[in-house]
């Protein structure tokens, strides 16, 4: 018996040897009172692969109100980015046009100045450079007016989503919607009030190129006029001091 336990624990150390080497050192996972935690490492090659936990779902939030609301969230979500993009596009846009608005108006201004200081071919390139600022800003107002429409149909989506969240019971999605398009809305005003003060800034400075031009029209008639011309002099003369032939 004692022969048989001998050659058992020669066994069971020749077993654990041979499984040192084989397989390394395994650590073991730490272990709390919750149970078994998952950041462990294996030296023995060995992967687990993660258990995949069924979520359980509670009826109440299948209902169709509840899937309503949460659409009506992704509708005003979706309405809110094309609003923004829009946006973007058309304060953009604007900004451009208002630029070169206040560029049209410099050169006007310009031409005005130098009306009458320069020779003919002078005066007549500067007339190209406005007629090609003239051509940038048209192209530009264009280009705004149709990103404006486009603008307006997004706030009028952008309005229809908050108001169907706010049918829905969202509120919180709506009234995230309506500070969008408040937002929105106070920005293109602003962009607004700029472009019409470049466009007046325009307007006067075309009026005064009216008015110098017409002033120096009547000058230069003046200027052509003789002086010695008297053809109209015996209009001047009174009746009695004509004499009769």
């Amino acid at each position: 018996m004692a022969a048989y336990g001998a050659r058992l624990y020669k066994w069971f150390r020749l077993f654990r040897q041979n499984s040192a080497s084989l397989y390394g050192t395994c650590k073991i996972p730490s272990v709390s009172r919750y149970g078994i935690s998952h950041k462990f490492a294996v030296g023995c090659g060995v992967t687990l692969c993660a258990i995949p936990i069924t979520q359980k779902y509670d009826p109440a939030s299948l209902n169709h109100e509840t899937l309503i609301k949460r659409a009506t969230g992704l509708v005003t979500d979706s309405a809110n980015i094309y609003l923004s993009q829009t946006t973007l596009a058309l304060l953009e846009t604007l900004r451009e046009y208002t630029k070169a608005v206040y560029t049209l108006a410099s050169l006007h201004q310009s031409y005005t100045s130098l009306m009458g200081k320069v020779n003919a071919n002078e005066e007549d390139a500067l007339w190209q450079v406005i007629i090609g600022a003239r051509a940038e800003v048209q192209n530009l107002q264009e280009a705004y007016l149709k990103f404006e429409s486009t603008w307006k149909n997004a706030v009028k989506l952008s309005e229809m989503a908050a108001e169907a969240a706010y049918q829905a019971g969202a509120d919180q999605a709506s009234s995230n919607a309506r500070t969008h398009i408040q937002m929105a809305q106070t920005q293109v005003e602003e962009m607004h009030q700029l472009a019409l003060q470049a466009e007046s800034k325009l307007t006067a400075s075309q009026v005064e190129e009216i008015k110098n031009t017409r002033e120096e029209g009547t000058a230069t008639e003046e200027s052509q006029s003789s002086p010695w011309d008297t053809s109209g002099a015996d209009e001047d003369i009174p009746e009695q001091y004509q004499r009769e032939d």
